[in-house]
């Protein structure tokens, strides 16, 4: 039976000399694993359609129960520009690896796929990739349901203004309610007003946004400690991003 899917290219992985089984996020079929025969090859017609970022109509034959065969490709968009680039490589290279740790094969979501298509799209022309991240962060949170509490005091549920994060509580904590949790982290005014517009806004209204050095390090601490406490997963893709941005400065 033939397939033809629209997807983003997360991975793909060297099978013998000359093919490759490639990992694709697809809009309404979910993440699914295809051999790329011969895509190896110096003149292979898959070459330019098997790399990370790529997004393309991708056609696919499955015969029974095991792996589908990528029978045809078509180009939508290479994203040479982020693979060009070490530093936004190792940006886009997190996201892929967050996406694939929290979907599973054969499992659709259409709005998450078109979210990375986007979060893509707007690294490659020049958002910041600091606060694209911290979105893609919140977002996948959100889709492995554990995003914090941002709305409100996590404690109280009153719309004080916060002045902590609580890792331990879940979220947001006012003044009133700081003492719950004593290794909470101070948060700036402006902490508290960025990352809950963060946490839903949408990327086609994202204009451009300047935020402080220091804030943005630590809307950074905060995502990071939530998402070390409540996903169930480690990704050295962020340990590689961290060394490239400390060899960048």
């Amino acid at each position: 039976m033939l397939h033809k899917v629209e997807g983003i290219v997360l991975k793909a992985k060297d099978y013998g000399e000359s093919h490759q089984i490639v990992l694709i996020f697809t809009e309404y079929q979910g993440k699914i694993a295809v051999m790329a025969r011969g895509s190896k090859k110096t003149k292979s017609r898959f070459g330019a359609v098997t790399e990370p970022f790529t997004q393309a109509h991708f056609v696919w034959f499955s015969g029974g129960s095991g792996m589908g065969t990528l029978s045809q490709a078509d180009l939508i968009h290479s994203r040479r520009l982020i693979r060009s680039d070490l530093l936004l490589t190792a940006y886009g290279a997190y996201w892929l690896d967050l996406i694939d740790k929290c979907t599973e094969e054969k499992e659709p979501n259409p709005p998450l796929y078109r979210f990375l298509a986007s979060a893509l799209d707007k690294l490659e022309n020049g958002t910041d990739p600091d606060i694209l991240t911290r979105i893609v962060e919140l977002r996948v949170m959100g889709v492995s349901g554990v995003q914090p509490v941002l709305h409100h005091c996590v404690n109280c549920r009153s719309n004080r203004r916060p002045v902590s994060f609580s890792v331990s509580q879940g979220g947001f904590l006012c003044a009133d309610c700081q003492s719950v949790d004593r290794d909470a982290f101070p948060i700036s005014e402006a902490s508290a007003r960025i990352l809950p517009l963060l946490s839903r806004i949408e990327l086609d209204r994202l204009g451009e946004i300047k935020v402080k050095p220091e804030t943005k390090e630590q809307l950074e601490r905060m995502n990071h400690a939530f998402m070390d406490e409540y996903l169930p997963f480690h990704l050295k893709s962020r340990e590689i991003l961290n060394q490239i941005r400390q060899n960048w400065v």
